[in-house]
């Protein structure tokens, strides 16, 4: 990345909507979501399992905040009981696509940390 770069982002970020998304796909319950919704649809009860130590209320507002960023999609099925689905829209999708290696460089770092501590 050059200065222009970096200039260019450092005026993005003066843009409320810009550093409010950033907010969102960054937030520890946000990541996770994005991450686990990468392989596919998943029920409401499925990624609560998946993601250890969310609270249900933490997961309904991360869903509704994704939602709404155009990040995720839901879709609820007229059956009883319901049966809500979720999935990451092609915005997500990219949204993943650029948090992944971030998230694969921080386990790589952790293990290596640990490594020189054991």
């Amino acid at each position: 990345m050059d200065r222009a770069d970096t200039a260019r982002m450092q005026l993005d970020t003066a843009c409320p909507q810009m550093r409010q998304l950033v907010e969102h796909v960054t937030s520890k319950w946000g990541l996770l979501v994005l991450l686990t919704l990468a392989d596919g649809t998943l029920r409401w009860s499925e990624l609560k399992r998946s993601i250890a130590g969310v609270s249900e209320k933490m997961l309904i507002q991360t869903l509704q905040t994704l939602e709404a960023d155009g990040l995720v999609r839901r879709e609820a099925r007229p059956v009883v009981p319901p049966h809500v689905e979720y999935s990451l829209t092609p915005a997500g999708q990219e949204a993943r696509d650029q948090l992944a290696p971030l998230v694969g460089w921080a386990q790589d770092r952790v293990r290596a940390q640990t490594a020189a501590t054991v």
